[in-house]
């Protein structure tokens, strides 16, 4: 049962207004005890005391232990006075380093005091907190109250007072909100009028969601429907990435401290040692319907004849027909009973391909309906595909496009830049990467954060950002070369889904981004080859990025360049949240000069500048997450 303490009365009654309330005076009269309460003496006169006790005793132990040392006397062989010096030293000590917290402590004992005693005197005043008719009566639990903020102010965007016609007609339903661009002609005009809707709906202000600066009409018909805004994010840049003889400056758009600077260090790391390479294995989207049949035995007939290669030049004909870039690769087809499931791979140029391979499906089914007229089709995509949800065939057979990438790592990159060992790498990669997620059961997981540089690399550059949790399956591998001086990594990744034109990727932002590593659009010239290239871009950041966080790890570094870096006291945070903060970051950090004095000697023995301080202060060495 749940009873609260209640206080104890007050000697002298208190004095209620007629109104029921108590007196401003008695109301805000504080009893609650301090921690300087226990002193005996007042505060001031405590600390005079104690501050000239540590002082004098100091002072006379100095002395006694330079004449002990002036006439070669043992510093061990001490007398009855200095032995009550040293107890008054250390006891002069502690009440020092106590007293700069006793103002921490009695905050604390406010509270707690507040917590357990006081009573609420505006609302519980008649009210008795201890149950008083039945001690054994269950009461349900009290039900939470939304708190009430004051709500901040609605601005209106609105321009003229045809759009508050217009407003008031989409509150009332009278006008379809979806359907202000096609009625009105003018996105930006149809984004702000709707803006306008919702906060009055909802009676809560989007003023920190920005709407001008935006083309509206580029995302019409293709990115989004309803837009009322956009949401910023922060593009950070690491490298140069040094990827098959070339450098590149990969854009990461993310919220997430230390991500990039770790990335950049893996990066660095990379470039000193000579850069790293990368292979692509495979190119091909997919697409798997499901269909079904009135016995499992004429559902493997169809089966039979997809994967007859007598049949697969006309099925690619038919298939071809949806794009000049669509080319089928094969079919794969897997029984459930009676149902069965047809995986199509096809490549598909410079775009990323899930709505070129659907068509051309589309093509082959309305194709295989004159040949099979009982079949049933259930859906276009039978998530055999499989798009958007981790799937072991993605992790087997791979979809989009598979590389791997590798770097040798020299032993001295190891030690100075990545501040760890090359055996220590090693054992951790083996017993987190590859052990650890065995016993998570991970599918495709078998890496420390590869999803966290995907989705910044994804972000950036308009990639579809749900196609992170395939794109990011990923194995990372380590080992010891040169008699266990150098370090060989890799990592292999066999469906990063990715493309250079289509969807997001023509944004300005995004647009920019792609330009930034030379693959923005078609390559007329060799098509498809700018989407393969950006595919070993994002291995080759994962590379680094996987790189930097072990190495964070390996060398304790993870927590501390958190603590010191991914934190802002500039963030509003609550009173308690401040007082949390406090306690953890009561170090200073250290000043930006000094650790850029730290670091200059090294920039020098690795051949960077020596004068870029700025640019070797960023350096973490520390990933995202783990």
């Amino acid at each position: 049962m749940d009873v609260r303490r209640r206080a104890p009365k007050p000697s002298q009654q208190t004095t209620v207004h007629d109104n029921g309330t108590h007196p401003d005076h008695l109301r805000h009269k504080s009893s609650t005890p301090k921690a300087s309460d226990a002193l005996p003496l007042p505060l001031y006169l405590t600390n005079a005391v104690f501050f000239t006790l540590f002082f004098s005793v100091a002072y006379y132990l100095l002395h006694r232990w330079r004449d002990k040392i002036r006439n070669s006397t043992p510093l061990h062989v001490v007398t009855l006075s200095e032995i009550a010096a040293i107890v008054s030293l250390i006891a002069s000590f502690i009440y020092l380093l106590g007293f700069f917290g006793i103002d921490f402590v009695q905050s604390f004992i406010s509270r707690a005091s507040h917590d357990a005693w006081d009573l609420d005197h505006d609302h519980h005043h008649h009210h008795n907190f201890l149950i008083e008719n039945d001690p054994h009566r269950s009461q349900p639990p009290p039900q939470p109250t939304p708190r009430c903020l004051d709500p901040e102010p609605l601005i209106s965007t609105l321009s003229s007072e045809e759009d508050e016609e217009i407003v008031k007609s989409v509150l009332s339903g009278t006008i379809a909100s979806y359907s202000l661009e096609s009625q009105l002609g003018d996105c930006k005009r149809a984004a702000s009028i709707r803006r306008e809707a919702l906060q009055r709906m909802t009676g809560r202000s989007l003023q920190g969601l920005p709407l001008e600066g935006f083309n509206y009409e580029s995302i019409l018909g293709q990115c989004c429907e309803m837009p009322i805004g956009y949401v910023q994010i922060p593009v950070g840049i690491a490298g140069p990435l040094l990827l098959d003889g070339f450098e590149y400056s990969v854009p990461m758009a993310t919220t997430e401290g230390c991500l990039v600077a770790s990335t950049n260090r893996g990066c660095k790391a990379i470039h000193i040692s000579g850069g790293a390479s990368s292979m692509l294995l495979k190119d091909g989207m997919t697409r798997a319907p499901a269909v079904r049949f009135a016995s499992a035995k004429r559902a493997s007939e169809l089966k039979f004849f997809l994967e007859d290669p007598v049949n697969f030049d006309a099925l690619s004909v038919v298939f071809n027909r949806s794009s000049r870039f669509a080319r089928l690769q094969g079919i794969q087809c897997s029984l459930a009973g009676k149902n069965l499931y047809m995986r199509f791979t096809c490549s598909t140029g410079d775009a990323m391909g899930m709505n070129m391979v659907s068509k051309g499906v589309q093509n082959v089914l309305d194709f295989l309906q004159a040949d099979f007229p009982d079949m049933d089709i259930i859906g276009i995509s039978g998530n055999f595909c499989s798009d958007k949800k981790p799937a072991a065939v993605n992790w087997i057979e791979g979809r989009g496009k598979s590389v791997v990438c590798e770097a040798i790592i020299k032993e001295e990159v190891v030690k100075k830049v990545l501040k760890t060992n090359v055996a220590a790498l090693v054992e951790l990669n083996m017993l987190k990467n590859l052990a650890g997620s065995a016993i998570a059961g991970a599918l495709g997981g078998f890496n420390a954060h590869a999803s966290n540089i995907v989705s910044a690399v994804f972000i950036a550059t308009g990639q579809d950002p749900a196609q992170n949790i395939e794109s990011s399956h990923c194995i990372t591998m380590m080992e010891a070369l040169n008699d266990g001086k150098d370090l060989h990594i890799s990592v292999t990744m066999p469906s990063i889904e990715v493309g250079t034109v289509g969807g997001g990727t023509q944004l300005a932002s995004q647009s920019a981004c792609l330009n930034l590593l030379g693959v923005k659009g078609a390559n007329k010239e060799s098509p498809g080859s700018n989407s393969r290239l950006l595919a070993t871009i994002v291995a080759g950041a994962v590379l680094a990025g996987e790189l930097s966080l072990l190495s964070a790890i390996a060398a304790g570094q993870l927590v501390k360049s958190h603590m010191k870096y991914n934190r802002s006291a500039r963030l509003g945070y609550s009173s308690g949240s401040r007082d949390l903060l406090r306690l953890r970051m009561s170090e200073p950090l250290p000043h930006p000069n000094r650790l850029a004095n730290s670091i200059r000697p090294l920039s020098g023995l690795l051949g960077w500048d020596q004068g870029s301080k700025s640019s070797a202060f960023p350096d973490i060495g520390c990933g995202g997450c783990s």
